[in-house]
């Protein structure tokens, strides 16, 4: 289902795209890393064009192409924690740019960011360099990750406010 619109125009009413590092959110992605024993999370936004990342911790890229994005496919199971364990055994993956190259995806897990209109924008994922699994207790906190990165999207002051 595409949902491309949708998420463009959430994020534009959310004004999130191309923010300031902001440390609550840094916070989230530093536990996240820390609760799956991972080098690699992001809070991770989908346009229509790239993945933009609002906080990162494990890598030096600020964005990548939707084509190459984990992410792109995760928010398309909203509902969903998406899972791969081991990228280079997975069909849709084993050719990715990011498997292949820097920087070497082998494990991924993601959890839909979906805001109070239903719309998935992007997740919060963990990702390692060698194939591995979660706990359940480790999804469950992902998910609690996700819900706490909504709600402090959802109460961003917009400029009016400001």
């Amino acid at each position: 289902m595409d949902n491309t619109a949708a998420r463009v125009a959430e994020l534009k009413r959310l004004l999130i795209m191309n923010s300031s590092s902001e440390q609550a959110y840094d916070d989230i992605t530093r536990a996240a890393a820390d609760v799956c024993e991972v080098p690699i999370a992001l809070i991770s936004l989908v346009d229509d064009h790239r993945q933009w990342f609002k906080s990162r911790l494990g890598t030096q890229a600020e964005q990548t192409p939707i084509e190459d994005s984990f992410c792109a496919i995760a928010i398309d199971y909203p509902t969903d924690t998406m899972v791969i364990r081991d990228a280079l055994l997975d069909p849709r993956f084993a050719q990715n740019a990011l498997v292949l190259g820097d920087p070497n995806i082998r494990f991924y897990a993601g959890v839909p960011l979906v805001t109070g209109a239903g719309v998935p924008i992007g997740t919060v994922c963990v990702i390692d360099r060698t194939p591995r699994d979660l706990s359940a207790g480790q999804i469950e906190q992902l998910k609690f990750f996700a819900r706490q990165v909504v709600a402090m999207l959802e109460a961003r002051p917009s400029p009016e406010t400001k």
